[in-house]
């Protein structure tokens, strides 16, 4: 305990052990210019380093600069998010980016925050590491080593917890190096102060660690009890023309996939009809649809959310003629074999992606989808309405 008592500052323990094991080779550290730290860290937006790179890279190969991505159309940003999850993420950054062309890049935590999509402590690590600038982030690899070194042992996602949190974040801040610190606070929770298994023997802040002394790292930080996630059913139309092309819809804005084209949905109700009938209208489009074989059902997939599982099914119709000024508005008619060959142009959700990937999609035989790599490219292949 008295060793605890007599040891340098917080941050001088974090950047010495930094400028030796810390991450120094991340993509947007090279260069590390704020309009890349600032796609960055919008990725980096519940979603871990490891993922975010291979996104990152790719986003960086397609819209090198701001103006690149505020020209860019909804769905060619959507297309190289699709997977990496919460739309609205890629929403709001192709929006901010809009924004930004228009009025120039902030340099100021407020202009920062008025833009879509941009938190607090989004904001925070910007200024801090695009303009190595004083600032306080609290994203959750910084509350989970604040909250076990200083032993706050109140429900992390309170507000009040959270306030407590931040001020001492605040005071933890060093006077200068505010950019590597930043960093550096954040690869010690991603690399050592883990949720579960935490390497505290290599720690270089473990002396005076509450959490550690008091025998409570896995216990903090304290959470609410967890809910059972539960399972929503549902079901998608696998529409096709005489060309065997694929009907999708954009989905609205808001809600999940928001913004993204998918498969037509249908009501549980509508889809047991569909397993059993000629000509049943699930989706209430202005044509008849006729089930490819005696058993539609051509996939089942499941699919994890934030609050719940989706639990789907797919069912195969065709439809023999379309008129253009038939089709419901946000619809358009995918061609499968270009679309196989090429996915840069159009978001979609992944379990939509993989189905629309699966070759089993040729024969009426049912599938069920397992995850498999993403496959990428760059060639047209819409025919929209």
């Amino acid at each position: 305990m008295s060793e605890a008592l007599h040891q340098p500052p917080f941050a001088d323990r974090l950047l010495c052990w930094f400028d030796v094991h810390g991450r120094h080779d991340l993509p947007w550290q090279h260069p590390r210019t704020p309009y890349r730290v600032w796609v960055s860290e919008v990725m980096l937006q519940q979603t871990q380093v490891a993922t975010v790179i291979d996104y990152f890279n790719r986003f960086m190969a397609r819209f090198p600069t701001l103006d690149d991505l505020a020209q860019a159309s909804m769905d060619e940003v959507l297309a190289l998010w699709s997977g990496l999850g919460y739309y609205a993420r890629g929403r709001n950054l192709h929006a901010a980016a809009r924004v930004m062309a228009r009025q120039g890049i902030p340099e100021t935590l407020a202009h920062w925050l008025a833009l879509p999509g941009v938190g607090s402590s989004t904001a925070a690590a910007i200024i801090a590491q695009a303009f190595d600038e004083p600032a306080t982030i609290l994203d959750g690899n910084v509350k989970r080593v604040i909250a076990r070194h200083a032993g706050i042992d109140t429900p992390i996602e309170q507000s009040a917890t959270i306030q407590t949190l931040y001020h001492i974040a605040k005071e933890y801040t060093p006077h200068s190096r505010f950019a590597d610190y930043t960093q550096a606070i954040m690869d010690l929770g991603a690399t050592l102060c883990t949720r579960s298994r935490p390497a505290c023997d290599a720690c270089p802040v473990a002396e005076d660690c509450v959490a550690r002394q008091t025998a409570r790292v896995e216990e903090l930080p304290a959470r609410r009890r967890r809910v059972a996630v539960p399972t929503r059913q549902g079901s998608f139309l696998l529409i096709q023309d005489q060309a065997r092309r694929v009907l999708l819809t954009r989905r609205p804005p808001t809600g999940i996939w928001g913004g993204l084209w998918c498969l037509p949905e249908s009501s549980s109700q509508d889809a047991a009809m569909c397993s059993d009938s000629v000509g049943i209208d699930p989706w209430h489009v202005p044509w008849t649809l006729t089930p490819q074989s005696d058993q539609t059902r051509v996939a089942h997939f499941q699919h994890r959310f934030t609050h719940f599982v989706l639990d789907a099914s797919v069912h195969r119709f065709s439809v023999n003629t379309h008129p253009a000024d038939a089709d419901p508005a946000e619809t358009m008619w995918l061609d499968l074999a270009q679309y196989r060959q090429d996915m840069m142009q159009l978001g979609l959700p992944k379990p939509i992606q993989r189905l629309l990937m699966t070759e089993s999609l040729d024969s009426m035989c049912p599938v069920t989808l397992s995850p498999s790599p993403d496959t990428l490219g760059s060639a047209p292949f819409l025919s929209s309405h």
